[in-house]
C-alpha cells in the first residue's frame, strides 16, 4: 500500500532514520524506510526520485558494518549521505575515511559554501553532530562545501553522481536549517511533488482496499476508541460500508467511564456496526501472579485473541482482521526497516497466532500519528475524538507495575480520571501529547491526620511530541502539580505520595512498561 513514494531512506541503523523520513514527510513528499541491504532491482521498482543514506550506529570499519549492496553510481537518481551515510558514499565512491577515536558529538558551528542543498543558508549557524569516523579525503571530483571547527569535511558535493554527503544530522530540531536543507534535497534537487496530503492518501486508499477486500468479505475490526484504531475504522467503512463489524472488548482495564463513551459514540453517534463484549473477568483471570511487563502483554493479547474469535462467531463470514497499526509501532516492535534494536513488543503488532484464520488489514501502518488525525479530519471524525490522548491496548495493565488486580485497577483509574479532569479544566490537555497515571509497586509512609500511613505511590507522566519517536516531559505549572497531588491524596483511598515523571524519550519510553 505504498502510496506514490518519491524518496526512499536506507537504514543503516540510526536511531534517527524514522526522524528523516518524518521530516520529509512534512514537505507533503512521501518517503518510505527500507533496509540498508535493499537490492537495486527493489529500489528501480518503486523509481524513486531520490535515495537518502541514513547515519548508523557504528564505524563503517566495523566487521558487521552495513553496507550497500549494489554500485551507488547505477541508482541514477540524487544521493545524500547524511553522518554514517556520508562516509559510506564517500568509501563507495573511491574516498577516505578516518577512524576517530573520540569523535564529535553534540552541538557545531557549519561553515557553509554556496552550493544548491545550502540554500538559504546563513554563512555560519549551528548543526548536530554524532559522530566518530569522518571524511578524511571526498571522492575525486567532488567539493567540500562545509566544515566545522573540528571537521574540515562536514560536507561534500560530487557533482559528476548527484552525491551530497553531509557529516551533521539535518533532521534533528538542533539543526538550525536541517528543514530548509531536506527541503532543497527534495524540491530543488530531486524536484519531488508536494502531494502527500491527507485528500490524496484518503482517494488512494479506498479503492485500495476495496480491491485488496473484495465485493464480498467482511472485515472486523478491534475498535478500543483510541485515533488509531478510529481512523482505521472510519477509512475501511468508506470503502466497504456496513460489511466492517467493529468489536469493543471491555477489558476491564479502561479507563473510568470510558467503555460507555465508546459505545454510545461509536453506535450511536456514528452509526457504525459495534458489538460490545464484556470480558473483564478473563483478562484480570489471566494477568493473575504476572508482573513483568511483556509477559503482562501477552496475556492480554491472548485473551484478546481469544475474545475476539468467540466474537466473530456471531458475525456475518469475516475474512479480515483490521488493526490500527501505525509506523512507529512497527519500528519499534521488528527489525524489518534495518538493524535498529527492538525496544518492546507492540500490542498490534510481532505477529498473530496461526490458529487464527484471518488476514490482516493495516491500512494505517506507514503512517505517523499527526498524519494519522490530518486523515481522521478528512473523514470527518469529530475533533475530540482526534485529539484524544494516546491509549495502550493493554491498557492500565501496563500502567499497574507489578501484578495487576481489581483493586488496583480501581485506584488507578480514579487517580488518572483526576489527573485528566484537572490537565482539561486548565487547558493543559490540548497542550500535551500524552498524559498518563502510573500505580507503583512501591509503598510509602505517609501521615493523614494524626494517623500513619502506609499506602501506595503514584507516577505521573505527561510529555510533548510529534510522532512518539522522541519527547520531552511536559512543564507543568507547580500550582497545577501541586493541585493535582492534592486532590488526589485526598480523594483516592490507597495512594499518600504522587510524584511526576521528569525523563525525556529517549533514554526513557512514554509508557513505564
Amino acid at each position: 500500500m505504498d502510496q506514490h513514494v518519491q524518496i526512499v531512506v536506507l537504514d543503516f541503523g540510526s536511531q534517527y532514520t524514522q526522524l528523516i523520513a518524518r521530516k520529509i514527510r512534512e514537505s507533503r513528499v512521501n518517503a518510505i524506510i527500507l533496509p540498508s541491504d535493499t537490492p537495486l532491482e527493489q529500489l528501480r521498482r518503486i523509481q524513486p526520485r531520490g535515495l537518502v543514506l541514513s547515519g548508523g550506529p557504528g564505524s563503517v570499519f566495523a566487521d558487521d558494518a552495513p553496507r550497500l549492496v549494489f554500485d551507488i553510481r547505477e541508482a541514477g537518481i540524487p544521493v545524500l549521505g547524511v553522518c554514517y551515510g556520508m562516509q559510506l558514499l564517500a568509501l563507495e565512491l573511491g574516498g577516505k575515511v578516518h577512524g576517530e577515536e573520540e569523535g564529535e558529538y553534540g552541538l557545531a558551528q557549519l561553515k557553509v559554501e554556496e552550493d544548491p542543498l545550502f540554500e538559504g543558508f546563513d554563512a555560519e549557524s549551528r548543526v548536530w553532530m554524532s559522530h566518530g569516523d569522518q571524511v578524511q579525503l571526498p571522492p575525486a571530483g567532488a567539493k567540500v562545501i562545509a566544515r566545522t571547527e573540528s571537521c574540515p569535511c562536514a560536507a561534500f558535493h560530487l557533482p559528476a553522481e548527484s552525491a551530497w554527503g553531509v557529516q551533521f544530522h539535518p533532521e534533528v530540531h538542533h539543526t538550525v536549517h536541517g528543514r530548509e536543507l531536506l527541503r532543497n534535497f527534495l524540491f530543488g534537487i530531486c524536484e519531488c511533488e508536494a502531494d502527500w496530503t491527507p485528500e490524496n492518501f484518503v482517494r488512494q486508499m479506498v479503492p485500495e482496499i476495496r480491491a485488496l477486500v473484495g465485493e464480498k468479505d467482511h472485515v472486523v475490526c478491534g475498535l478500543s476508541g483510541g485515533v488509531d484504531s478510529s481512523v482505521a475504522a472510519a477509512l475501511i467503512h468508506r470503502a466497504i460500508g456496513d460489511r466492517l463489524h467493529c468489536v469493543y472488548v471491555d477489558n476491564g482495564l479502561m479507563r473510568a467511564g470510558e467503555s460507555e463513551e465508546v459505545v454510545t459514540t461509536f453506535r450511536e453517534n456514528l452509526g457504525f456496526n459495534l458489538l460490545p463484549v464484556q470480558a473483564a473477568e478473563r483478562f484480570l483471570g489471566a494477568l493473575k501472579g504476572l508482573s513483568e511487563p511483556e509477559a503482562k502483554r501477552k496475556a492480554i493479547g491472548g485473551v484478546f485473541v481469544d475474545v475476539f474469535e468467540e466474537a466473530v462467531n456471531h458475525l456475518p463470514e469475516v475474512r479480515w482482521l483490521a488493526q490500527g497499526t501505525l509506523y512507529p509501532d512497527v519500528i519499534e516492535s521488528t527489525r524489518t526497516k534495518g538493524p535498529s534494536e527492538t525496544i518492546k513488543t507492540h500490542h498490534n503488532v510481532g505477529g498473530l497466532p496461526e490458529r487464527m484464520k484471518f488476514k490482516l488489514l493495516e491500512p494505517l501502518r506507514e503512517l505517523f500519528k499527526d498524519e494519522v488525525r490530518q486523515v481522521g479530519e478528512e473523514l470527518g471524525l469529530p475533533h475530540a475524538m482526534l485529539w484524544r490522548h494516546p491509549f495502550p491496548g493493554p491498557g492500565l495493565g501496563i500502567r499497574i507495575l507489578g501484578e495487576v488486580s481489581a483493586e488496583r485497577v480501581a485506584i488507578l483509574q480514579a487517580a488518572d480520571r483526576i489527573f485528566l479532569d484537572e490537565l482539561k479544566a486548565s487547558g493543559w490537555y490540548d497542550r500535551s501529547w500524552q498524559a498518563l497515571a502510573v500505580l507503583l509497586p512501591v509503598r510509602s509512609v505517609g501521615v493523614m491526620g494524626d494517623k500513619r500511613t502506609y499506602e501506595n505511590v503514584l507516577a505521573l507522566r505527561a510529555v510533548n511530541s510529534t510522532d512518539a519517536m522522541t519527547a520531552d516531559f511536559t512543564h507543568f505549572p507547580w500550582e497545577l502539580l501541586g493541585r493535582i497531588s492534592n486532590r488526589i491524596i485526598n480523594e483516592v483511598r490507597g495512594i499518600n505520595r504522587v510524584v511526576y515523571d521528569i525523563s525525556s524519550k529517549p533514554p526513557a519510553t512514554i509508557e513505564w512498561e
